[in-house]
């Protein structure tokens, strides 16, 4: 079937694919509740004070029992959705996240439980990562996966911007609607998605009993070795490394970006909100209307224009400017993002997909927590502009390299 054929018109025929239709309303709800739950999470702290002389790392602690699953698990966890029934690890990874935040109200209000939740939330997400990018190729034809991990962007980023931004607000309203109101829309929200995902079309995927007797290390082994074999999927997986590695990175960079560009420190949020805008709008161009760039060097154009944009930066004092700026980056990122998950799901086997996915989850994790760790001690050390000027020449080279190396076959893969 030819890219430009019914199968691959669009949102619009996108959604009328009702397996589809479910496991993204599904997702909406559980990346939604994903960030309410970390606000959530933060405004614990309050009731469940740490021990004398460790209130100052509370925050740190918690985050860092957050972050931890992701590092440790993720691949393991990829090995687990190829071994078991996703549909299954949708379904439970859900109810027992749900039911989790639902037991708060029954749990001591100690400490050492909120790093607890915390890091259990966290471990069953690492499940449901890797089978929801498992499931999509199992419901959508493969010249419809343009649009819909386009669609599954822009709602990702969409849950980042509306996450955050409404997580306090709507946090309070439940308060005010009763003791435990908090916990019960949190709760609720995951329970919902069980539910939605039970209907999902998908019994026996990942369910093969040579590989359930297969040993997980075994199993390791031979996600490796394919990632070896493949070119493309590990090229694919380098540059996604890159991408969220460098928007790690702006998350720290931002606080001394706004201070350039005339807004105070606090106000970082606004350019994060609008990288997370321009990601949105390069999602929704491509999902739409990506049968229609198949044959252009997206990656490589998404990598120069993120490399254009953190040069051009570090010469800018205009808040219009810098806020365009931060809004071209997110375009940038979604035409690298958006057509690199649509190689690995259409290139990785059904076989390998929960471990290829699972080693993605673990990689993009340690690529979003090692710039978080020395963004900061750099951009002291070397100053703003020269860390800047090193990303944006690090993207351009990425994008180059990624683009010789893959572009003979990258154009019949996409």
């Amino acid at each position: 079937m030819s890219p430009s054929s019914p199968a691959n018109g669009g949102f619009a025929t996108l959604l009328q694919n009702r397996s589809f239709l479910a496991l993204w309303i599904g997702q909406v709800l559980s990346q939604v509740a994903d960030k309410i739950f970390f606000v959530f999470l933060i405004a614990l702290l309050v009731n469940y004070q740490p021990p004398p002389g460790l209130e100052s790392s509370a925050r740190s602690a918690l985050m860092f029992a957050v972050t931890l699953p992701a590092i440790l698990f993720g691949s393991a966890a990829g090995i687990f959705v190829d071994r078991y029934d996703k549909r299954q690890i949708l379904i439970v990874s859900n109810l027992l996240r749900g039911l989790l935040i639902l037991a708060i109200p029954l749990l001591p209000r100690a400490f050492i439980v909120l790093l607890v939740i915390g890091f259990l939330e966290s471990l069953l997400t690492q499940f449901f990562a890797p089978a929801e990018q498992a499931a999509i190729p199992l419901l959508v034809p493969r010249e419809g996966l343009m649009s819909a991990n386009a669609l599954f962007t822009t709602t990702l980023m969409g849950s980042l911007i509306v996450g955050f931004a409404i997580g306090d607000p709507v946090l309070n309203l439940a308060k005010a609607g009763g003791r435990f109101g908090q916990e019960l829309l949190l709760g609720g929200l995951y329970l919902v998605a069980a539910v939605i995902f039970y209907y999902l079309p998908i019994r026996k995927s990942g369910a093969d009993p040579k590989i359930v007797q297969a040993h997980p290390w075994s199993d390791f082994k031979a996600g490796l070795a394919y990632l070896r074999k493949d070119r493309l999927v590990s090229g694919a997986m380098v540059q996604l490394t890159i991408l969220y590695s460098v928007f790690a990175a702006l998350t720290v960079l931002a606080i001394d970006l706004v201070e350039e560009i005339g807004l105070k420190s606090t106000q970082f949020g606004f350019l994060l909100a609008a990288a997370g805008v321009g990601m949105v709008f390069g999602a929704a161009v491509l999902g739409h209307w990506g049968d229609q760039f198949h044959h252009k060097p997206l990656p490589l154009i998404g990598f120069l224009i993120m490399a254009a944009g953190l040069t051009v930066f570090t010469f800018t004092n205009q808040l219009w400017l810098g806020l365009g700026l931060s809004t071209l980056l997110g375009v940038g990122a979604s035409m690298v993002g958006v057509p690199m998950q649509t190689l690995i799901q259409r290139q990785t086997p059904e076989a390998m997909r929960g471990k290829v996915f699972g080693f993605q989850n673990n990689v993009v994790n340690i690529a979003l927590s090692v710039p978080l760790a020395i963004a900061g001690p750099l951009t002291d050390a070397v100053g703003l502009r020269v860390v800047m000027l090193a990303m944006g020449t690090i993207v351009s080279v990425v994008g180059i390299w990624a683009w010789q190396s893959t572009r003979r076959v990258l154009q019949d893969a996409l």
